[in-house]
């Protein structure tokens, strides 16, 4: 059985202080509620064949924040694989968003586990724009990778 696959797009943009930010999703529902390091991600979610990941990464940074994947030249950071066994896809892309436009799509789970009560959660609950430093610090440990090769990508262009 293939194992679980995710793909997603990292934006970024020029940041005050000349170097570069980017935007990170902020998990949403009760068990990330409380934790700030380790609980943000590149706006990503799963798919399954024959939907390319390409096509996944698209659709799912619509669904995770209501807003349409922006037009610009995409920059492929490839794959890695996360503790949970996910592989994870993501483009980089240059744009700009405004936080406060975002409106997340929402899944149900049973909660408090074990009552019987099914609540429906944002699937991210902010987002906000980081220079890669602070980012390193909030992304889940096996994303961190993607901020490296973005870094790597952008000096190559230089």
């Amino acid at each position: 059985m293939a194992g679980r696959r995710s793909a997603g797009l990292l934006l970024y943009r020029g940041g005050a202080d000349g170097g570069v930010e980017v935007l990170l999703a902020h998990m949403g529902g009760p068990l990330w509620a409380r934790r700030d390091a380790g609980a943000w991600s590149v706006p990503k979610g799963e798919y399954v064949a024959p939907e390319e990941p390409w096509d996944a990464a698209r659709r799912e940074f619509a669904e995770e924040l209501g807003l349409p994947a922006p037009d610009g030249r995409y920059l492929p950071l490839g794959e890695a694989r996360q503790s949970g066994g996910k592989v994870v896809t993501v483009w980089a892309v240059a744009g700009d968003l405004d936080p406060e436009r975002i409106v997340p799509g929402t899944f149900a789970m049973e909660w408090p586990r074990g009552s019987g009560v099914v609540r429906s959660f944002p699937e991210v609950d902010r987002v906000a724009w980081f220079a890669p430093e602070a980012a390193r610090e909030r992304l889940v440990t096996g994303q961190r990778v993607f901020l490296d090769r973005l870094a790597a990508r952008l000096d190559e262009g230089r």
